[in-house]
């Protein structure tokens, strides 16, 4: 039976079965589209690392013997449609059946069904053989539930695939040891120097712009840094084992205006693009913490593996769970348009210009700069969840709409009332200062609340508090909070609402 397989762009996983042995009978298909290109206005960086990758993956295809067509994005024969594509294939090459890998984004996944059902061939879809979990399993897990916590979840995990754990115990006493990963780096624990690919992407870029393909961004087509293989995406990995481990935990959440990675492991793209999975990640974090002489504290191992075991697995299956209607979710009736300086970085917050400048040049920030920097901020100002979204998905090179709608979406805005985290990630200048040098050159005060330089993270932060009382006063873990803004004097709010809605109303002028 003459067969046609898919392989979408996050979908570059050559240890999947499918490709145990070459058929004459079986034609794989990339497709390089205007489709996926423009549905939001990604970076330069993302479209080039996705084209490359793709461009690898197919010719390591053809290389083991592989059929393999491929349209790059200027091929004549390129519709720039996903169906269309398709359509011609099946019916040039006499085609019997069509497979394809389950999508990991809902859009994705309902083109494809819709395609199968008009076909007159067989059609089945398969496991990309990727994550530690199936698309349902937390319904499955919750089913009776009135509460989703990540926790339960993340211990569940870490029992049943028997990881850092003894007698279904945790190892080292403790399942979570976050409290001990959130310390400022100050130039301490010493950084090797950053491991580069040094990609030449120019013909790439010049096919992007033949295309007229809009992006953000900047790009050094002689120099890109991304891993685009996966070769070097198990490179990338074993020098994140071997040199950043040993101090990931204690500065996870640490920013520093002279290190943008930190001890970061920067795998994400390689990860979601399937290139290497979870399973290799963590297994491999797990032999560097188990060899005596590396010497690695437990909360550094754990502090990387509850992100990948835990976290990403969950964000895919709440995504899952709890799509399509989660799109539109926006329980804070947030309507705000987003400042133009998200896509310039022409501020004078220094927290927020280091943070979109790392963005725009690199496509990269990592979770608490995306948290805690840019998606605070929008929060604070009340910015409509359509507009970070759409701000997030194209800006990161990593960023795939499984992974970033319940990161933005539900942890970043809490649009989602609850249903991904238990109260919203909201703070003032006082948690930027503590966990950055950011406010060290910024002509904003981190200590006042609302005079003519105050920062306006404080003034915007107990603004959010008051404005939004009838959704959150009632919140468990934020009483606290309202306890202290219900001490302020009445004059002392008055003063805030009115610098707030100032900052809001002229947020460029800051």
């Amino acid at each position: 039976m003459k067969t046609l397989r898919l392989i979408l762009g996050d979908q570059l996983n050559s240890e999947h079965s499918w490709f145990l042995n070459p058929d004459e009978n079986v034609t794989y298909c990339l497709f390089e589209m205007r489709q996926e290109t423009d549905y939001v206005i990604h970076h330069i960086q993302k479209v080039v690392g996705f084209f490359t990758a793709m461009r690898n993956f197919a010719a390591e295809l053809k290389t083991a013997h592989h059929k393999c067509i491929y349209y790059n994005i200027n091929d004549q024969k390129n519709t720039q449609s996903l169906v269309e594509n398709l359509s011609i294939l099946i019916k040039e090459n006499n085609i019997e059946k069509f497979e394809y890998l389950a999508p990991d984004e809902y859009r994705l996944d309902k083109q494809l069904k819709d395609f199968c059902k008009e076909l007159k061939i067989a059609t089945e879809v398969f496991s990309t053989e990727h994550f530690y979990t199936e698309r349902d399993h937390l319904e499955t897990f919750f089913k009776g539930k009135k509460q989703f916590l990540m926790e339960n979840f993340y211990r569940n995990m870490r029992k049943k695939h028997q990881i850092l754990v003894v007698d279904n115990q945790p190892e080292g006493g403790k399942w979570n040891y976050d409290a001990s990963n959130r310390k400022k780096w100050k130039g301490d624990a010493f950084i090797p120097q950053e491991i580069s690919f040094d990609t030449n992407v120019e013909e790439i870029v010049s096919e992007i712009e033949k295309a007229g393909i809009k992006t953000i961004g900047k790009i050094n087509p002689t120099y890109f840094e991304y891993s685009i293989s996966r070769k070097q995406s198990l490179e990338q990995l074993t020098y994140f084992c071997e040199h950043l481990l040993v101090h990931f935990g204690d500065y996870q959440d640490a920013m520093h205006t002279d290190k943008m990675y930190l001890f970061h492991s920067r795998i994400s793209f390689a990860m979601n693009t399937k290139m290497i999975s979870p399973k290799e990640v963590v297994n491999q974090v797990l032999e560097t913490y188990r060899k005596p002489e590396n010497d690695i504290d437990i909360s550094q191992v754990e502090g990387f593996i509850r992100q990948i075991l835990g976290w990403r697995e969950y964000m895919r299956g709440m995504y899952w769970m709890l799509m399509p209607d989660y799109k539109n979710e926006n329980f804070l009736e947030n309507n705000n348009k987003l400042p133009d300086f998200f896509w310039t970085g022409n501020t004078k917050m220094n927290c927020l210009k280091n943070a979109i400048h790392n963005s725009l040049d690199n496509g990269y920030a990592h979770h608490i700069q995306r948290l805690m920097i840019t998606g605070n901020f929008a929060l604070l100002t009340q910015i409509h969840p359509d507009e970070i979204d759409a701000w997030y998905l194209g800006i990161y090179v990593d960023a795939i709409e499984w992974v970033q709608l319940p990161n933005t979406r539900g942890m970043s805005q809490f649009a989602d009332g609850g249903k991904i985290a238990t109260k919203p990630y909201v703070s003032s200048g006082s948690y930027i200062s503590k966990m950055s040098n950011y406010c060290d050159a910024c002509v904003y005060k981190k200590t006042k609340k609302f005079e003519d330089d105050a920062c306006p993270f404080n003034t915007l932060y107990w603004n959010f508090l008051d404005e939004k009382q009838a959704q959150l006063s009632s919140n468990f873990r934020m009483k606290m909070m309202y306890s202290l803004l219900h001490k302020m004097s009445a004059a002392d709010r008055t003063k805030i609402k009115e610098k707030a809605n100032h900052i809001i109303e002229n947020l460029d002028e800051y």
